[in-house]
């Protein structure tokens, strides 16, 4: 715990046999209380891995659901837990976990609500060895979404994260995408229901097994993305309401 609050990490995982020990022997236990694992169907030896390594909370897919479904999963177990502050974490070792502390402080001091780490901030990305055309249409999509949500963060793209549960409980996530445009559908989400966004610098690794979608998914995730970001401005302005700004029950 930190500040009496209970912290979680969540694992949501496909295939990430080869990386997952090593993510989870750099996870910081001095301050983090659970660990996570939502294995969508993997055709390796994830779930086993998982078990060998000491992870007690472990959930198996009987269907593949997506990124956005194994994240759905991740966080309700992490509130049944009565987590106070949810991390989420990729087990392919593309983040490092080493930031896990920097990031639960931020939110267990009430200092900002939600910690984002980005890729962007520093020369994280390209160092880590993104790919050029995936740092373009990243700088792209960000200051498009930057312009239409009135916004300024430097990446809306990153995979770490983390949350008070009481942002958690305030967002309707259940009603976003079960693909990878979740993640974006939960900062609108975040930033309507008006809590602020920290960001921390976060190096990245590029390798054969860190998981990445490839060219065409790309392009698939980001007119999902601008969608996402004019849903917002639409929501805003009064002109439309749509399923997944509404509060959940």
């Amino acid at each position: 715990m930190i500040n009496n609050k209970k912290v979680v990490v969540v694992l949501p995982a496909y295939n990430a046999e080869r990386t997952l020990e090593l993510t989870y022997s750099e996870i910081p236990f001095n301050l983090v209380d659970e660990v996570i694992l939502v294995d969508d169907l993997s055709k390796d030896n994830t779930v086993e891995v998982a078990r060998k390594i000491g992870i007690r909370q472990i959930i198996e897919h009987d269907v593949n659901k997506g990124y956005g479904g194994n994240q759905k999963s991740c966080y309700n177990k992490a509130l049944e837990l009565k987590a106070d502050i949810i991390v989420m974490l990729h087990p392919d070792y593309q983040y490092t976990p080493k930031l896990i502390p920097s990031m639960v402080y931020l939110i267990a001091q009430d200092i900002y609500p939600v910690v984002i780490g980005s890729r962007i901030l520093g020369r994280g990305a390209i160092k880590g060895g993104m790919p050029k055309y995936k740092y373009f249409f990243n700088r792209i999509l960000t200051l498009t979404q930057n312009l239409l949500m009135n916004q300024k963060l430097s990446e809306y793209h990153s995979g770490y994260r983390a949350f008070s549960a009481e942002v958690l409980r305030s967002i309707n996530y259940q009603a976003n995408s079960d693909d990878f445009v979740f993640d974006n559908q939960m900062l609108a989400q975040i930033f309507y229901a008006g809590f602020e966004i920290a960001e921390v610098t976060c190096p990245t690794k590029y390798f054969p097994e860190a998981s990445s979608i490839n060219f065409k998914r790309s392009m698939t995730y980001g007119l999902g993305v601008m969608n996402t970001a004019w849903l917002y401005r639409l929501q805003k302005t009064g002109l439309v309401r749509a399923e997944i700004f509404k509060k959940p029950t």
